[in-house]
């Protein structure tokens, strides 16, 4: 070969030559992705937001406390979102979803439900909404529900722990009833059935009754954006392995044992500790001082009643300096003469002994953000490095578990080891940012929100303010009925922005072939959401038993799911999963505890979670029957028609 054949020839690709970007172009070409994400997460925020700032501006007439905080915590759980579901799309959903595909086919039954078991734990202690279960309990008074108290403060990781394990058991039955092919809806009547006979017992007992709420909406937290898409991988890759080629609907109904069970352990953790008389103020309690000093109560026992005369407002020293020196009175000063008696002398009024009252009238300018726009007693660094610890703890152990089984048990290789990586620390670092956004803006907006909502009907001192103002209708009836208008659009609302929402709508139309069509699946899940919240709202306003809420719906519940066909009932009752979004509980949470805390007689505001999550199951029911019904009239009278190739003959038929 000559030199010129050989300078001639192709220099082979010895992968040596590789194009590198620098900082500008990858964010150049990474921008767009991050964009897009973050105003997906964004979109799902927005709304509900604005319905909240916009109902207590324009509707309740209070400033937005904190509006500075607030809006930075909005846009870190909407950056905190972003990351986090990128987090699960990288790192744990390959996990899941991939033992969900190995583990039917490598495995015996009984190591398959040990690790839905497993799996259902450790999906309950990184779903974010646990966190506001765990801090719901500073705003519990101890002497009014002193059993409620103790479950959020003295036993909170018992009751985390709780959760967790009645997750887990739900996962377990339900991937069991997969391998044995049960109907969803034998499972969920006799969980409700017993739920119910439980519930109807607690009411009787005082201490017992305040734990309801919180049980009941201990079914909704657990439904989140962790534990909803793991147990899913795990039930559909369960379902390939045995099916025989079924409906597609099979994959449906192990979330909503994931929200039954959750409930039944939590009330039997309170039997349990009602039972050993170790709650706060019972005998064998044994006080934390920690506990004690975060919810002081008066040593007699009583409670502290304070009341203000919003007329009155104290003068301050400046005040009254600037008094003496002009020796004239600003706007909002009132004069009163008082004395011994009158007499009237020359067409004058001359008081006996008279003294001179000078006095400052509270009245407030209506304005969009109050001074306070941070709050400076809270610590950002605190709040994340408290938030950032709780992401390690829940996301962590999770991911070392499902790696283990991987290897360890079903010894295969991790496919694409480095997204998985970097989807974990996506995971941690949203998680992390969530927890912090939460702090900073949901948890406030929520809960001057709520607390603010009773002066449409009573006088109270509004969040963040120092005087009493309301009622904003002098007919307290028709103020309550705002307050639940209120409650009914926030939970339209805040449903239909709901991703999964999308989701199960597209699966739904799919499986049932047009019968259920998306549209309508979301109108129904919407509006049974708003009925639940509105319902939840008319409970706190006229300080009426949970109870009393509970076994109307779910009795009616009961009766449709026995009417309704299997294909129904499965996506039905999961319909209630997807409204318990990571920013639906917060807010809904925050709010009821709000208005908890300020409606007279009303020791807590737990509960509407409850009723936002039966309200779409019966709805849903309703509307699938209905539809069903509709179709099979329909179906009746095409088949009792003739035919126009048929028509002669039905004439002659007829005429004979």
């Amino acid at each position: 070969m000559t030199s010129a054949q050989a300078n001639t020839n192709p220099t082979p690709n010895t992968g040596a030559e590789r194009y590198q970007l620098g900082l500008r172009d990858t964010l150049r070409v990474i921008a767009p992705y991050v964009r897009r994400n973050f105003m997906n997460q964004l979109s799902g925020i927005w709304f509900i937001v604005a319905y909240l700032i916009f109902f207590q501006l324009f509707v309740l007439q209070l400033p937005i406390v904190y509006a500075a905080m607030i809006g930075v915590g909005i846009f870190v759980v909407a950056l905190g979102l972003m990351f986090f579901m990128e987090g699960l799309r990288l790192g744990l959903m390959p996990l899941g979803e991939e033992i969900g595909s190995v583990l039917p086919r490598n495995s015996r039954l009984p190591v398959i439900l040990l690790f839905a078991f497993l799996l259902g734990v450790g999906a309950t202690f990184a779903e974010p909404a646990i966190a506001v279960l765990k801090a719901a309990g500073a705003g519990v008074k101890a002497d009014q529900a002193p059993l409620l108290f103790s479950l959020l403060n003295d036993f909170s990781g018992q009751l985390v722990g709780s959760v967790g394990v009645g997750v887990g058991f739900a996962v377990m039955l339900g991937v069991l009833r997969f391998f044995y092919a049960w109907p969803l809806k034998y499972l969920a009547m006799p969980s409700i059935a017993v739920l119910l006979g439980l519930s109807l017992f607690f009411s009787t007992i005082p201490e017992l009754k305040d734990v309801l709420g919180l049980a009941w909406d201990c079914g909704a937290v657990t439904t989140g954006p962790v534990t909803v898409p793991l147990v899913l991988a795990l039930g559909i890759g369960v379902c390939r392995v045995i099916s025989s080629g079924g409906g597609g609907h099979s994959g449906f109904g192990i979330v909503t044992l994931a929200s039954l069970f959750p409930i039944l352990a939590v009330l039997l953790l309170a039997l349990f500790h009602y039972t050993q008389a170790d709650y706060f103020g019972a005998p064998n309690y044994v006080p934390d001082p920690t506990t004690v000093q975060a919810n002081p109560v008066a040593a007699d026992n009583t409670e502290i009643q304070v009341t203000m005369d919003r007329n009155h407002v104290p003068v301050t020293e400046a005040e009254f300096s600037e008094y003496l020196r002009s020796g004239q009175l600003p706007k909002g000063y009132q004069v009163h003469f008082d004395g011994t008696g009158a007499t009237l002398i020359d067409g004058e009024i001359q008081m006996e002994q008279p003294s001179v009252f000078i006095t400052k009238t509270y009245k407030r300018q209506f304005e969009f953000a109050d001074d306070q726009t941070w709050d400076t007693s809270s610590s950002t660094a605190d709040q994340f490095k408290s938030a950032a610890m709780d992401a390690l703890r829940a996301i962590i152990p999770l991911c070392l578990f499902l790696y283990v089984v991987l290897r360890l048990v079903l010894g295969q290789k991790l496919q694409r080891g480095t997204d998985v990586s970097i989807g974990v620390i996506f995971a941690l670092v949203g998680m992390a940012l969530f927890g912090l956004g939460i702090a900073l803006g949901l948890t406030p907006l929520g809960e001057q929100l709520g607390s603010n909502v009773p002066i449409a009907f009573a006088q109270i001192v509004p969040w963040g303010l120092e005087y009493p103002e309301g009622p904003l209708l002098d007919d307290g009836h028709l103020g309550k009925l705002i307050a639940v208008g209120f409650a009914f659009f926030l939970g339209y609302g805040a449903t239909l922005a709901e991703p999964a929402l999308n989701a199960l709508g597209d699966t739904v139309e799919r499986t049932t072939a047009g019968a259920f069509r998306k549209k309508l699946l979301m109108q129904s899940v919407a509006i049974g959401v708003g009925l639940g919240i509105g319902a939840g709202i008319f409970k706190m306003a006229y300080n009426l038993p949970l109870i009393w809420m509970l076994i109307p719906p779910y009795t009616l519940v009961l009766f449709l799911t026995w009417k309704a066909p299997h294909s129904f009932v499965n996506f039905s009752w999961d319909s209630a999963g997807v409204t318990t979004g990571p920013i639906t509980v917060p807010l809904v949470l925050a709010m009821g505890l709000g208005i908890g805390a300020n409606v007279p007689g009303v020791s807590n505001g737990f509960g509407v979670l409850a009723l936002a999550s039966v309200g779409p199951i019966l709805t849903v029911l309703t509307v699938g029957l209905y539809t069903q019904r509709a179709e099979r009239i329909s179906r009746e009278e095409e088949t009792s028609e003739p035919s126009l190739d048929e028509l002669p003959q039905a004439i002659e038929a007829a005429s004979s």
